[in-house]
């Protein structure tokens, strides 16, 4: 048990070691700067919001816009990473003793013979997959949905709420999409940043006060007006747990009937019934949803 609570902890410090290299550029190759590369795209779509506004009253620095600035990095940078990797260094460790092989050994299929675009495309859809129903299960369960609430507290919606959830999502989110890496096989961590940034452009788009519906592809792309309804207080009659559940797919909603978008306004109200007594700081957000009171 030692070894693997060893490994667990050589993972956070090794990460700190690979954060300083990418704070410094020392990162190879270069786009797999995951810090550099946050910024910049927050910094882009931030300049769509005060560029082109869908929610011309809303401030440029919105409410709890520092907030989920702070968020940005804690829940997407430093913890998501850090417990993906520990996770998954301790969880290929316990594999290999008990069966004496690699966690390849249970891959449903090898990508390694494919291009290079669908090794890609197959793996950004079957982690986008996981992570709707993982999104649905977050609605309807109720000890998840006590953490879940926190995301759902944003009241003005912008690019950085997509990163505002508490950290237990992670612990709940980062074994699924483990479950798709393993049974992928051949899909190396570099490509795993590729589709993780193309997803996180996608959900900072999704959340952002601009308006895209992008045509005929709404039926296969999440978009900021389908999302915003997602977000909406007043839920429709018949769907208590919510709907539009897609993460950067709308596809799997318009399949599986839990789309909803009964109009494009962009001023509706956001939020949950009890928001107003709902905690505002992040210390008290964290530790928010372990009581059954809560």
């Amino acid at each position: 048990m030692s070894k693997y609570l060893d490994t667990f902890l050589r993972s956070f410090s090794d990460f700190g070691s690979y954060v300083w290299r990418e704070i410094t550029f020392q990162v190879e190759p270069w786009y797999v700067n995951y810090f550099w590369w946050l910024i910049a795209l927050s910094l882009v779509v931030w300049g769509l919001e005060i560029a082109f506004p869908w929610r011309k009253g809303q401030s440029i620095v919105r409410k709890d816009f520092w907030l989920d600035a702070f968020y940005m990095f804690f829940n997407f940078y430093i913890f998501k990473l850090v417990i993906f990797i520990a996770f998954s260094n301790v969880v290929e460790m316990m594999f290999m003793d008990l069966t004496g092989g690699s966690l390849s050994q249970l891959a449903l299929i090898d990508l390694s013979s494919f291009p290079l675009w669908s090794q890609l495309l197959i793996f950004f859809v079957a982690t986008d997959f996981i992570q709707w129903i993982t999104h649905i299960l977050l609605h309807r369960i109720p000890v998840l949905w006590r953490f879940h609430k926190v995301h759902h507290s944003v009241e003005e919606m912008g690019f950085a709420a997509h990163l505002r959830y508490h950290w237990m999502e992670n612990v709940f989110y980062t074994p699924m999409k483990y479950i798709a890496v393993m049974l992928l096989g051949g899909f190396t961590p570099e490509m795993a940043f590729i589709v993780f940034y193309f997803a996180i452009a996608i959900g900072h788009l999704n959340h952002a006060n601009v308006k895209i519906t992008y045509g005929p592809l709404k039926y296969l792309l999440n978009n900021p007006v389908m999302h915003l309804w997602h977000h909406a207080y007043n839920l429709p009659e018949g769907n208590k747990y919510g709907m539009n559940y897609g993460i950067s797919l709308s596809i799997w909603d318009y399949i599986f009937r839990t789309n909803h978008i009964p109009n494009e306004k962009e001023d509706i109200k956001l939020g949950f019934p009890g928001i107003e007594k709902f905690p505002k700081d992040f210390k008290s957000q964290a530790t928010y949803g372990f009581s059954s009171k809560d």
